[in-house]
């Protein structure tokens, strides 16, 4: 009896035990093309790793309808969520190409190897790729894990010596060694970190703000009411919401960073460090952000204190005019340095509103996850088309001419921020005790501001609320109603009026195409004293 190392005589049909092995070969190898691949891309980008370029690639590619659900089931862990899903469809994947390497040796190991072309291929395609580079951590995993196949499939189609059984121990020996050897190395990549993580960290630990020319006005002693439950008046910066649809979180390194402003009207083109935004006038305002894929009466809207320069300078500087001044452009384009676009209408930035570039939130340098070194913050207009993170670049352009990153996906040009507000306080299905319930939250309508807001208790008439102190027409105003509750069970519902003396309308929207808009309503349960 004769028998090859990559096949086996008839005689030697594998068993069950040997298809279960070629099994976990698969998974064991799919494992150490990831873990080899993340260990290279620690030098070359974390970017560019398998996961976050092919689930870049995804979210690209996701309806945004989708999307939307996704948003609304998973909040901020839909990435999580989403690289998860990857993974665990990879290792279902993995299962099947160890099955088949049992049968077709060559052919497993290529199988592995083309996952690796394929996020090589998603990596130098993704919008924030600049060099052949990012197809090298896939390449290398793949190999890794196309070698290791085809070694560990050789074991279970060769017999060990004097025996008619595959060689499954020598099997288990490669595949432990292996699967250990990688956990290793990924771990020690990790502990190590990235140069150009470790540049980025010291660049913003180095980061002095500098003292603003125009500080913010003191916020009054009546905008933070004294309410249990209710969102404090300004956000912290580890609280603040984040929705954006970067996997890894770009680390810049400011002392290389570099802004560009070019485009139609731009006498001649700019460039600009961040020592050279720092140095400028400065300007500190509070300033209220919203995500368009907020839900009426949901989470993803924060009050900052925000330090930078205003955008209106740079762009006069350059020669820019908006349209009701002649100007060619209409259409201000942020380009972030993973790739995103976000389209911004020039009048709004040039109205004299505080539009920003960005480094400071809080009184500290702008955290990663929120665009460090420098982003966009424009009130009165939704993020997507306003608070570009991690900017790079300013192209001014019409709207005819281009479509950011959203519109082709469904979303509006063009999205002024709608009159909203929520009831932080009680939760939903809360069961207050009998008495006075205080019924409070907030309501947002920037750059309009609060002007009222009323709450109902059932269908009963609506009730005006006490707002708080106003700070200004670009942050959220805080409210509270003292509602006198007998025991059983109610629905509590608000409803704001802007600045403008627009109210809310009570019919409730989608988000998209350019926001949500209705009355925000939780049920409760009063139970007696």
């Amino acid at each position: 009896m004769n028998a090859t190392r990559t096949e086996r005589a008839p005689e030697y049909a594998p068993t069950r035990t040997d298809r279960l092995l070629a099994a976990l070969g698969g998974l064991i190898s799919a494992y150490v093309s990831l873990a080899v691949a993340e260990l290279v891309a620690t030098w070359v980008r974390p970017e560019a790793g398998p996961v976050p370029a092919v689930g870049g690639a995804v979210v690209d590619r996701t309806p945004a309808g989708l999307k939307e659900w996704a948003i609304r089931a998973f909040g901020e862990n839909d990435k999580a969520v989403l690289q998860l899903g990857i993974l665990l469809l990879l290792g279902l994947l993995a299962l099947g190409i160890g099955l088949l390497a049992l049968s077709h040796r060559r052919l497993g190991s290529v199988a592995v190897g083309a996952f690796g072309l394929l996020g090589a291929l998603a990596a130098v395609t993704r919008p924030d790729s600049d060099s052949a580079v990012d197809a090298v951590p896939s390449l290398v995993g793949g190999l890794a894990g196309a070698v290791l196949l085809y070694a560990l499939t050789g074991r279970l189609l060769t017999p060990r010596p004097g025996t008619d059984r595959a060689d499954r121990r020598g099997f288990l020996i490669v595949a432990a060694s292996a699967g250990l050897a990688a956990t290793g190395a990924a771990a020690l990549g990790r502990a190590a970190g990235a140069p150009g993580a470790e540049r980025a960290a010291a660049s913003r630990a180095a980061l002095r703000l500098p003292r603003p020319a125009s500080p913010a006005p003191a916020v009054p002693a009546g905008a933070q009411l004294r309410v249990p439950g209710i969102s404090p008046f300004v956000t912290p910066n580890r609280d603040f919401y984040r929705v954006d649809t970067a996997l890894v979180v770009p680390k810049v390194d400011a002392d290389r960073w570099r802004l560009r402003i070019h485009g139609s009207g731009v006498r001649a083109e700019r460039t600009y460090s961040l020592r050279e935004l720092t140095a400028r006038r400065t300007v500190e305002r509070d300033i209220t952000l919203a995500c368009v894929s907020n839900e009426v009466g949901g989470p993803y809207v924060g009050n900052a204190r925000w330090l930078g320069v205003p955008l209106a300078d740079l762009l006069r500087e350059a020669g820019v005019r908006p349209p009701s001044e002649g100007g060619p452009a209409d259409q201000l384009v942020a380009r972030s340095v993973d790739g995103m676009t976000i389209g911004t209408p020039v009048e709004a930035v040039m109205d004299g509103r505080d539009a920003l570039l960005a480094f400071g939130m809080n009184g500290e340098p702008l955290p990663f996850a929120h665009g460090f070194p420098v982003r966009m913050v424009v009130p009165g207009l939704y993020g997507y088309v306003s608070a570009c993170k991690w900017i790079e670049s300013i192209e001014l352009t019409t709207f005819d001419a281009y479509d950011a990153y959203w519109v082709p996906r469904g979303w509006a040009a063009q999205a002024p921020i709608k009159t909203q507000s929520r009831i932080d306080t009680p939760r939903p299905l809360a069961r207050p005790a009998a008495g006075t319930v205080m019924v409070a939250g907030v309501a947002w309508a920037q750059h309009r501001g609060i002007r009222r807001v009323e709450v109902r208790v059932d269908d009963g008439p609506w009730q005006d609320a006490r707002l708080a102190a106003e700070d200004s027409a670009d942050t959220w105003r805080q409210w509270v109603y003292p509602w006198t509750a007998t025991p059983g069970r109610y629905t509590l519902t608000v409803r704001a009026t802007d600045g403008t003396g627009t109210t809310q309308p009570e019919e409730r929207t989608d988000t998209m195409p350019d926001g949500a808009q209705g009355w925000p309503s939780v049920v409760v349960t009063v139970e007696g004293g």
